[in-house]
């Protein structure tokens, strides 16, 4: 299956060349995609994972992302932080492609199994204009019954050595980040964010700071509190979140202990459907 076949057909080679890994360390880089980023785990030439697909018909793009890094070697798994549609669009069409399962906490198992569909998006939480959009977006993400499998209940993450999952459920119910100890790398999906999530500007003109979850997606705030008092007490290095650019420094560690000090009133909307 060649990338204008994974693309739908409808693409040239060169639409894919704006498509290229960034390095974050040796062994872990990133591609951003319009909306959130996915992440390579593994130095090139070294067995790798991928976590998270991004959105639906992005697959070609993701592909020539990772194979700009590790060639036609594909990746050992897949891992989705959560299953949302901007971070599950394309892992179907991916696992198919490289013959990989897919795992998942199992508290997201029945929404990407067809079996429950996720809250609407709240566009009354303002902030910009993805927000005021957050309500036609998607709430039944790619259905991969047949190619995902829980992860273990043990918190190791297969195929993947040193690294663990951490529950950082609120965004959603079985949301994940990764850590590695090693060098604190922290991969937070949606917990935290380092780019304004609901603002489209931001998807434009990055800054990097440290934000709460999407809040136009976000089901259980306290919950979601919880979670970035467990990221910060991991003391992580470096982040990669779901949406932004990565952080490292003494500013994002600051950054990160002060959201997780004021989470009420710096990361919940003062106004909000619940």
């Amino acid at each position: 299956m060649d990338k204008d076949h994974l693309d739908k057909g409808k693409l040239l080679e060169h639409d894919f060349d704006h498509a290229v890994p960034e390095e974050i360390t040796r062994d872990v880089a990133y591609y951003r995609t319009i909306l959130s980023n996915v992440i390579m785990i593994g130095a090139p030439n070294e067995d790798w994972i991928l976590v998270d697909a991004g959105l639906k018909r992005y697959q070609g793009r993701i592909l020539h992302a990772c194979e700009e890094r590790y060639g036609t070697k594909p990746p050992a798994a897949i891992i989705l932080t959560h299953g949302h549609f901007d971070h599950t669009g394309s892992a179907k069409r991916l696992a198919e492609h490289w013959h990989v399962p897919i795992y998942i906490h199992e508290k997201e198992m029945d929404y990407v199994t067809g079996k429950k569909t996720y809250p609407p998006g709240d566009p009354t939480v303002g902030g910009g204009m993805i927000s005021l959009l957050s309500g036609l977006f998607p709430t039944k993400p790619e259905h991969l019954e047949g190619l995902v499998t829980a992860l273990p209940k043990d918190g190791k993450i297969p195929q993947l050595e040193g690294w663990r999952y951490v529950e950082t459920a609120g965004h959603t119910p079985g949301h994940i980040s990764l850590f590695r100890e090693e060098d604190r790398m922290l991969i937070a999906g949606d917990a935290i964010s380092t780019e304004k999530p609901e603002s489209s500007l931001a998807v434009f003109f990055p800054i990097q700071h440290v934000f709460g979850p999407p809040a136009y997606f976000t089901q259980d705030w306290m919950e979601a509190e919880n979670a970035v008092k467990k990221l910060a007490d991991l003391e992580p290095d470096y982040i990669i979140a779901g949406h932004g650019l990565p952080m490292q420094g003494e500013t994002m560690k600051q950054e990160l202990k002060k959201l997780a000090e004021n989470f009420i009133d710096q990361a919940i909307p003062k106004h909000k459907r619940h």
